[in-house]
């Protein structure tokens, strides 16, 4: 058995020993590789992500599974101080005050952060002292103490170790993101079956663990 899933839910089902083999990435390297025709038995990705599958007949019709709300959260350097994000204001404050950040280009975190430092006027001057990875955890940078501050999903952010996670940005500086599951056209017997374990599994307290919301 096979999974493709978003790396939003990763620190959910990494705990749950599924008999499967998971392929970790962001909604849109997944979809980008089953355009060129990687194919597996479930597919977790966004609720548009699913939707536009399934409209293509790749994904069956009917197998949609909503499993949890994501948000933009995030994290500093242990010991760092903790900068004001409370606001809008404050957290435009901070951004421009920072003297170092990360956030990622294919991830619905980092594409909804661009856009949003388009909108707010201060995408030139927060990019130029921006790291923009091309997939993976911005966190890690933060871990590493090669940023000040790390921009994820708070569930990415929970995902790698030595790091303080300061919780979601403030309503207006942030997304909220639909994970969903499906199950691919010809999946193999059984793959419904543990989409329902995957389901069952991802319980309101199992998903504030993994720095997610329930769906």
């Amino acid at each position: 058995m096979r999974i493709f899933s978003t790396l939003g839910v990763a620190t959910v089902l990494r705990h749950l020993d599924l008999p499967a083999e998971i392929r970790f990435d962001p909604t849109a390297r997944l979809l980008a590789a089953i355009a060129e025709g990687a194919r597996a038995d479930i597919a977790i990705l966004t609720d548009a992500g699913v939707e536009a599958l399934t409209a293509q007949g790749i994904l069956a019709a009917g197998t949609r599974r909503d499993l949890a709300h994501s948000y933009v959260g995030l994290a500093v350097p242990p010991g760092a101080p903790h900068p004001r994000f409370g606001t809008v204001e404050e957290w435009r404050e901070t951004l421009l005050a920072a003297p170092s950040l990360a956030y990622s280009r294919a991830g619905a975190s980092g594409i909804f952060f661009a856009e949003w430092l388009e909108a707010q006027g201060i995408a030139a001057e927060v990019n130029a002292k921006a790291t923009i990875i091309p997939h993976g955890f911005t966190a890690e940078l933060a871990a590493r103490g090669e940023v000040a501050l790390a921009i994820q999903q708070v569930s990415e952010l929970m995902a790698v170790e030595g790091v303080e996670v300061l919780g979601k940005l403030p309503e207006g500086a942030n997304t909220c993101a639909v994970f969903s599951g499906a199950l691919f056209v010809g999946a193999e017997p059984g793959a419904a079956a543990l989409l329902d374990s995957i389901a069952a599994a991802m319980t309101p307290e199992a998903l504030r663990a993994g720095g997610l919301d329930p769906a």
